[in-house]
């Protein structure tokens, strides 16, 4: 736990370095450029068929008009738009981390090599090309995950509970590989994941619950799906401060945890933090005793 929270507040406090801020730009203006173009020429057309499938329900049809004969006049008006916001967001998500996890985390991993384990040594675990398919391999899984669970969406426990587990285990398992890439090699990565399995799930599902936060911005009514296009991009920036602050929170932690399985594995070896002291032999005139001076003996 106190590798947990030493992780945490090193990781607020590094995402206000300046170049921490900077390197956020590039997922950010990626993902939020990317979002704004869709939504400006395919939210109308996204919106009108999916309102034209709900009318072809006659179940739809008959739920909707005892609503509103309860009094929940206009819900059909917004639902069509809650369904398509409901589809999007779990992609923006995903697309978010993706940014993150690709654009900005190798270089926080230099960042905080550099400033916080520089005697730490790298040994280039895994490649890049390794990485990328470790993230869209499990990025894959979680968009199955999605899918199979829509459904379970009309639950409303369900829908808030399943798509942060999904997020959050797709963080851990992307950000996690990411922090060691680096610096672990093969084995000691595999380890470190899973003697951390727990800690590092449950930061990852933290970062997957903070990550939903953002879909609060669509509790403004109906002048939310009026400003779907602007509030999407607010969103998207929102999304890439959580996740950024979550790479920084994994990097901290697993670069921690790596340093201290070194160090317990061989104090001397573990780094070059410390130079291991030579041995008595290896110095000329260490670890012999001179005679003491006597009768016949020069001084």
């Amino acid at each position: 736990m106190s590798l947990i929270l030493d992780a945490f507040w090193r990781a607020l406090a590094y995402c206000l370095h300046p170049r921490v801020i900077l390197l956020s730009l590039a997922p950010l203006l990626l993902t939020a450029g990317l979002c704004f173009v869709l939504g400006w020429f395919y939210w109308e057309a996204a919106v009108d068929a999916v309102d034209a499938w709900l009318r072809g329900w006659a179940l739809v049809n008959s739920f909707t008009l005892w609503l509103e004969s309860m009094g929940a006049t206009g819900l059909r008006a917004v639902m069509a738009p809650l369904i398509v916001v409901a589809l999007a967001v779990p992609v923006i998500v995903v697309v978010s981390l993706m940014a993150v996890s690709a654009l900005m985390t190798p270089a926080l991993v230099r960042l905080v090599g550099a400033r916080r384990f520089p005697q730490l040594q790298r040994r280039q675990g895994d490649s890049f090309w390794r990485s990328l398919l470790w993230m869209l391999g499990h990025t894959l899984v979680a968009l199955v995950a999605l899918v199979i669970s829509l459904p379970l969406w009309l639950i409303p426990p369900l829908a808030l509970v399943l798509p942060p587990l999904i997020w959050g285990w797709l963080t851990y398992r992307v950000l996690a590989f990411d922090a060691l890439a680096d610096h672990a090699e093969r084995a000691e990565r595999r380890a470190l994941m899973r003697e951390h399995r727990w800690p590092l799930l449950g930061m990852g599902l933290l970062s997957g619950y903070l990550g939903a936060a953002p879909a609060l911005l669509w509790a403004l009514g109906a002048l939310a799906f009026i400003l779907a296009p602007l509030l999407v991009v607010v969103s998207v920036w929102l999304y890439t401060l959580v996740f950024a602050f979550s790479s920084l929170w994994f990097i901290h932690y697993a670069l921690a945890a790596l340093e201290r399985r070194r160090h317990q594995a061989d104090p001397c070896v573990a780094s070059v933090e410390a130079p291991a002291v030579s041995p008595p032999e290896a110095v000329p005139g260490a670890g012999r005793l001179e005679p003491p001076a006597g009768p016949g003996t020069p001084d």
